[in-house]
């Protein structure tokens, strides 16, 4: 049977008039393309559903044109709660900086998580993507991420872009207070950590490698 990636993004856009921000495109397309080269069935939904803003930093003439034709599935993503997810074989989460602002407080996104992680499906997110695998517990009522060795973007990569005073809390802090060995490589690194059924990428430049890693853990 064809594996079924669920694909969960931002809605957040404007962290206030002058800063606006979305999920960053590279951590969506790259994976993206990758699962759809492979045959997978990929469904890209949202909380509220219709448009996932692009992180507009992440919009480059230098951007291949084949990250365009998956761009088009960021205008009319389908509602989180409409998505029947225990179908999925595995959920990826893009960052961008939105996910911290959305994603990281939402209900059924948590019981989504919650589901795929306590029936040992594959649960995988990027830079800021981790940020919507923080509310989700386990069956004895810890977080998923106890005890993983888990990577995020990173406070260093936080401060070198300018942005730790805009977010809501910081995302590596946060996933150490969980109990998670979080596990981070120089700036800009690729970097993944796989632990079980936990998939995680440090930044933009970890996308390619995680969603490898991704198709490997399916196969």
């Amino acid at each position: 049977m064809t594996k079924k990636i669920l694909i969960v993004t931002t809605n957040f856009s404007e962290i206030n008039e002058d800063i606006h921000t979305g999920v960053w495109l590279e951590e969506f397309a790259v994976p993206f393309l990758t699962f759809t080269a492979t045959g997978y069935d990929v469904v890209v939904s949202s909380p509220l559903g219709g448009v996932s803003p692009i992180d507009d930093n992440s919009l480059s003439c230098s951007n291949p044109m084949e990250w365009d034709d998956a761009a088009k599935y960021l205008k009319n993503t389908i509602k989180l709660s409409d998505v029947a997810y225990e179908s999925f074989d595995a959920l990826y989460i893009p960052g961008g900086h939105g996910p911290m602002f959305d994603l990281a407080i939402d209900e059924t996104l948590k019981n989504v998580v919650e589901y795929m992680y306590n029936n040992n499906k594959l649960i995988s997110a990027v830079c800021h993507g981790p940020a919507g695998l923080i509310q989700a517990k386990d069956k004895n009522g810890d977080s998923i991420l106890k005890n993983r060795r888990i990577t995020a973007f990173t406070n260093k990569e936080e401060h070198i872009v300018k942005m730790t005073e805009f977010m809501p809390f910081s995302l590596e802090d946060k996933i150490k207070e969980l109990g998670a060995v979080f596990v981070e490589d120089k700036p800009w690194s690729e970097h993944v950590e796989v632990s079980r059924n936990i998939i995680t990428g440090q930044n933009q430049n970890s996308a390619l490698l995680a969603a490898e890693k991704i198709i490997f853990f399916l196969s």
